[in-house]
């Protein structure tokens, strides 16, 4: 797979001058991290130079003192310190309509036909740290295409002035369309100049708003929050009572839709249940 990349290039130190003693581990290795990486966490390496990404992770698994990939891969499960230094040393952030697909296609099928159901006129959701607007405009897409009433609104925050206006412009490019399925691009969208304007029907389904989740006050009764690697970036204990927050702001049977490494381990003691992944439900 990323084996013709691998070929030296001029001026780039090996890895065994840079580790002393350490050997470059097999590039089959490298190869099975990668799509254990994308089967388990959603995370596509394949548009990064793999010359430096698997340079980047060995200087890692050499940190811990491990000897393999798969020995990681352990210690990335049970670890969120290390998932999130994981992240930032290889930049893994992207915004973009629909990410992790799959797990988008859950939320429309499974989780939100039972929500509005219960709700109905009264369902509220919130997208919490919405950057640019592509994840709660994905949101109001799929309550488009679920007929919700259409009073149905979404709450969409962020602390970024610059990014509530761009997400407020709704004008994305191609790049931010890449898992958007033709019919929905069709639907929902107007193609103008080669960007992606979104249409006032799904616009006015969003309202933005600005909001610290560390220090501002959380909206109550939600059927739905959608937060997805925002929270990687904060120290443990705050990730805790943010956690914790989100928790108290749901529903009873109200869902928490989290990214591809935000896994909450303590989620019985703020009373969330796993339902599958990148979900839990609020149990009490």
């Amino acid at each position: 797979m990323f084996r013709e990349s691998f070929r030296r290039k001029d001026g780039e130190s090996n890895s065994q001058s840079q580790f002393g003693e350490w050997k470059e581990l097999p590039v089959e290795e490298f190869e099975w991290f990668v799509k254990e990486l994308k089967k388990k966490y959603g995370m596509d390496l394949t548009g990064y130079k793999p010359h430096r990404v698997k340079r980047r992770i060995e200087i890692l698994i050499k940190k811990y003192g491990l000897h393999s990939y798969r020995d990681y891969m352990r210690l990335l499960e049970t670890s969120d310190k290390v998932m999130n230094e994981f992240q930032d040393k290889l930049t893994i952030n992207v915004t973009e309509f629909f990410r992790n697909p799959e797990k988008w296609w859950q939320l429309r099928d499974r989780i939100l036909p039972e929500l509005l159901k219960t709700s109905g006129r009264n369902f509220k959701a919130w997208s919490a740290g919405c950057s640019s607007g592509e994840e709660p405009y994905s949101l109001a897409i799929l309550l488009e295409e679920l007929k919700a009433p259409p009073n149905v609104r979404i709450l969409a925050t962020d602390i970024d002035n610059n990014m509530l206006a761009q997400a407020i412009r709704g004008v994305y490019e191609e790049r931010s369309m890449v898992n958007t399925p033709k019919e929905y691009i069709e639907k929902y969208f107007e193609i103008r100049d080669g960007k992606y304007y979104v249409k006032p029907t799904v616009k006015i389904r969003v309202n933005f708003k600005k909001h610290n989740l560390l220090q501002d006050p959380f909206e109550k009764d939600l059927d739905l929050i959608v937060c997805r690697n925002v929270v990687i970036y904060f120290e443990m204990d705050a990730k805790r009572e943010l956690y914790r927050k989100f928790s108290e702001s749901l529903k009873k049977n109200g869902v928490l839709f989290v990214g591809s490494t935000e896994r909450i381990f303590n989620h019985r003691e703020i009373g969330l249940e796993p339902i599958m992944p990148f979900f839990y439900r609020k149990v009490s």
